[in-house]
């Protein structure tokens, strides 16, 4: 079963940009550790003078995330990035819904997460149903239904809730917003 770990590092003023590549190499040489499945970096808005920079790694399992946190390949990473950040790291495990709407603050209501996943799935789904819905109409219904969950996946993982997230962020996160004024 797959694990979701989302880190959260805060970048000294002036390495912002230092970090960002750094970060960019690394995930690209993380890729040789087997059990790495995905990697995202999220960074903080322009000009919103926030630091906390976000990367959402994801691991085939947990043995998985265990070795890579022991590799050499991380350790070096960790010492590479020490005179770009301040304090240490913080790590969490996501499971669910969480993976989505996780930003480095405190996570939305649930049932805010909720509606706006149904505004990502409603509008895939219905979108998903007359292309790939059409075009395999008249396979068996375990292929097509296995080829239909790939495709809404994958656009809700990389396409379709990142922009979700993004458009809703001020209604999803509102004391995030207060605390910047």
């Amino acid at each position: 079963m797959a694990i979701h770990v989302a880190i959260t590092r805060r970048v000294k003023p002036g390495c912002e940009a230092e970090f960002q590549q750094t970060l960019r190499e690394f995930i690209q040489a993380s890729f040789a550790h087997g059990g790495v499945l995905g990697v995202h970096m999220l960074v903080p808005p322009p000009s919103s003078g926030n630091r906390e920079y976000g990367i959402l790694r994801t691991f085939a399992d947990e043995s998985e995330r265990e070795a890579f946190y022991r590799s050499s390949l991380f350790a070096a990473w960790q010492a590479r990035v020490a005179p770009l950040t301040d304090g240490e790291p913080e790590y969490r495990q996501l499971s669910g819904l969480e993976a989505w709407f996780r930003t480095g603050q405190s996570l939305p209501p649930r049932w805010k997460m909720a509606v706006a996943t149904v505004l990502g799935v409603y509008p895939t789904s219905v979108a998903l149903s007359l292309s790939v819905g059409e075009a395999v109409r008249g396979w068996p219904l375990l292929a097509s239904s296995f080829a239909f969950a790939i495709c809404m996946v994958v656009l809700l993982t990389w396409v379709v809730m990142p922009v979700v997230t993004r458009v809703l962020h001020v209604w999803l996160h509102p004391k995030v917003q207060e605390k910047r004024r």
